[in-house]
């Protein structure tokens, strides 16, 4: 965290408290949420605004260049022919991981029930499905909204993708939104989920034997 201070926000709660430091980097409204999305990798600002419905273009735009400055993310342009910039997190900007994961944990008991006008991503379960998870490998999940995969135990790079795994996962698991969501709450463990039926792993490697018990 020493390294916040060198960061100079255009907003301080001017408070010599880490806690304080902290939220002057990353207490703005979008801003944990644009690093929950560039957990999955390099993103095209077209890409962060369709999943980030509510955001406008300007606060979008804002946040970006204040991430950008304070050395939260990174913009550059890919190679043809793609030739279009992305943004990705660096590395301070990764370690803010276990944050999301802790946020994630206290605000699972308000997932009870889907409100009407709630948006859904298939991979905004990603992270609280992450929390469930132990050992090393490549899994892919499928939900009714959609797929994503996850890498377990990586150090760098993304932590999760939207879509379908490239190449041939450690394991698949299928299960729906709500058996996820109770797992982000700590109602149901994976291996309970997967003894009642709620959750089924498919592969025959270490990983995927290793979800199902054998």
């Amino acid at each position: 965290m020493s390294r916040l201070r060198r960061m100079s926000p255009r907003r301080s709660y001017d408070q010599y408290c880490s806690t304080a430091r902290a939220l002057d980097a990353v207490g703005d409204r979008w801003t944990l949420l644009i690093v929950r999305e560039l957990l999955a990798g390099p993103r095209r600002y077209t890409d962060l605004h369709a999943d980030l419905p509510g955001v406008s273009t300007d606060v979008l735009a804002s946040r970006l260049k204040d991430m950008e400055r304070d050395g939260l993310i990174t913009r550059r342009r890919l190679p043809p022919p793609g030739a279009a910039f992305v943004y990705e997190l660096t590395a301070l900007g990764r370690d803010l991981l276990p944050v999301l994961l802790a946020l994630g944990t206290w605000g699972a008991p308000a997932l009870a029930e889907r409100r009407p006008t709630d948006a859904v991503r298939a991979h905004w379960f990603a992270l609280p499905l992450l929390r469930s998870l132990e050992g090393e490998g490549l899994v892919e999940v499928r939900l009714d909204e959609g797929k994503f995969h996850l890498w377990l135990g990586a150090e760098e790079g993304p932590v999760y993708g939207d879509g379908a795994a490239p190449g041939e996962p450690d394991a698949r698991l299928t299960l729906d939104g709500g058996t996820c969501a109770a797992l982000g709450r700590g109602t149901l463990t994976l291996h309970q989920a997967v003894r009642a039926g709620r959750v089924e792993v498919s592969g025959e490697g270490t990983l995927a034997k290793m979800l199902r018990g054998e």
